[in-house]
């Protein structure tokens, strides 16, 4: 009798900090665990070694910028049973979508001594505008104990279990005193998915965004009271939409409502 061989896991990198695969890394004990239940078959973050596909599980991190990340990216769907993008950038396009909202010609040529070498797409999107995703974990960058999460949900096949309520759930549990209504400070805590524990507000500083949108999200709702209540400019709310997840649908919609006035 054979023995069963173990799922195999890849871990791939687009246009990226490499910030979510570290936080893989940083799993340490419990990485240790995780890789006693599958094979790490692709994972230059963490080895040169590699085994060829197919592969069970991909994590892929990065947005699609260039024509060559959109042809690499269907290749790595071809070979994937299941696909799962990690962190803002794969998720929403991340930072460098901001370029989404002008002629991206403009920001080569200020970076760039040549810019006639840089050849990238118009936009930088997530990875679910060009191939079938199976699963997105949210963050900027992903929370480690959410990651186990769903990989532990994939080796058992079941869903995984990630909260899609709002940052405000995770300041209640901690006993932290909404630093919107009590400082007057802007937070986009009601409109952010949980995962970072309530990292900033816990700091008296209020949220980023950088899990992204909620489900059921009231972008608009919350523009109106940062601008009557706490005399948010128009521009300024412009920029709180555009961070980590400006091009997530609800935070680009919002951020383009105010660009106009």
């Amino acid at each position: 009798m054979t023995a069963k061989s173990k799922p195999k896991l890849a871990v791939w990198k687009f246009a990226s900090c490499d910030g979510c695969q570290l936080s893989l890394l940083d799993c340490e004990d419990e990485l240790l665990a995780v890789t006693g239940e599958v094979e790490i078959a692709y994972f230059l973050e963490a080895s040169r070694a590699t085994v060829r596909g197919p592969f069970d599980l991909s994590l892929v991190e990065g947005s699609i910028t260039t024509a060559e990340d959109a042809e690499r990216i269907r290749a790595v769907r071809r070979v994937s049973k299941t696909l799962i993008t990690i962190g803002a950038c794969a998720t929403a396009g991340g930072i460098q979508a901001l370029r989404n909202f002008v002629d991206v010609d403009e920001y080569i040529a200020a970076v760039y001594a040549h810019p006639e070498y840089v050849n990238t797409l118009a936009t930088s999107t997530p990875v679910s505008e060009h191939v079938y995703v199976d699963f997105q974990l949210r963050g900027c960058p992903i929370n480690k104990w959410q990651l186990i999460e769903v990989v532990c949900a994939f080796l058992n096949g079941r869903k995984p279990v990630i909260p899609t309520y709002s940052v405000c759930m995770e300041c209640k549990r901690r006993g932290i005193t909404c630093v919107m209504v009590a400082h007057g400070t802007p937070c986009l805590g009601p409109v952010t998915q949980a995962g970072c524990g309530a990292l900033c507000p816990s700091y008296n500083r209020g949220c980023y965004g950088c899990f992204g949108p909620m489900d059921t999200p009231n972008p608009a709702a919350l523009s109106q009271w940062w601008s009557n209540g706490l005399g948010v400019s128009e521009a300024d709310l412009v920029r709180a939409w555009r961070g980590f997840n400006a091009y997530a649908e609800p935070f680009r919609k919002e951020s383009e409502a105010h660009e106009h006035i």
